[in-house]
């Protein structure tokens, strides 16, 4: 772990020890450093951290002031940097995808012995909501209902621990789906099969079928990881081609 990841750990609990608000102010910083044990550049850095993710916020001649109380640092400290991985380098959405296999096969199972008629109405409209933004061809709105229609099947599992994990991956979620919507949703062979998908999700949930609910959320999630490699390859393939004729030209 490196050493502003460290003092970011050590800020937060100091901030709960102290049962500091949201809009407080730190500590001076030399107060600061000496209670937690830490060189000042070292404290610095992780305040220079935090303020770049809006979780702290600086004035020049007036202190830090705590902006996002600690229970939400976890999802910025995850989803950013991990967000940042991905737009540097494209390959690590489908480490999110694999991840979404591993933790949605659970939800769903869970969705489909567990979830209550609100649940399922709840699971359907989302549903309804892809289709018409799709139809509208609003694909900022589709990739959110798409992102919701997961965390429904999520919240119908009923599991306190699964429902905060995907809560707190919302944001990566949604950039994620976003992601394989740009690539798969463009293709309206594969836009109907991803909606086909979804709607034997939302049938296995209905007919609490926990293993039919498992394995069609898992299938989805393949299938996209699947076609996006595809239609990265075929990208990588016209690149290569359209350089060779512009070599061929010269």
């Amino acid at each position: 772990m490196r050493v502003s990841d460290q003092v970011v750990q050590k800020l937060q609990g100091l901030i709960e020890q102290r049962h500091l608000k949201q809009g407080d102010r730190l500590p001076a910083e030399r107060q600061l450093a000496t209670s937690l044990g830490i060189s000042r550049p070292s404290l610095r850095e992780a305040i220079q951290q935090l303020n770049s993710l809006g979780i702290l916020a600086s004035r020049r001649g007036d202190g830090t002031y705590i902006q996002q109380l600690p229970e939400t640092w976890s999802q910025q400290l995850i989803v950013e940097p991990i967000s940042n991985l991905i737009e540097e380098d494209p390959e690590y959405r489908f480490d999110v995808q694999e991840a979404r296999i591993v933790l949605e096969g659970g939800t769903a199972w869970y969705a489909a012995l567990r979830s209550t008629e609100a649940d399922r109405a709840k699971i359907h409209q989302c549903f309804d909501e892809i289709a018409y933004h799709q139809l509208q061809g609003d694909s900022a709105a589709a990739a959110v209902a798409d992102a919701n229609f997961h965390l429904a099947i999520a919240e119908a599992s009923h599991n306190l621990v699964l429902i905060q994990m995907m809560r707190s991956l919302f944001d990566l979620l949604q950039y994620n789906v976003v992601l394989g919507r740009k690539k798969v949703y463009n293709h309206p062979v594969s836009a109907d099969q991803l909606s086909e998908q979804h709607f034997q999700v939302m049938d296995a949930i209905d007919r609490q079928d926990a293993q039919a609910a498992r394995d069609a959320v898992c299938g989805h999630i393949e299938f996209v990881i699947d076609h996006v490699r595809s239609l990265d390859e075929d990208e990588a393939r016209q690149k290569r081609a359209t350089r060779l004729h512009r070599i061929d030209q010269t």
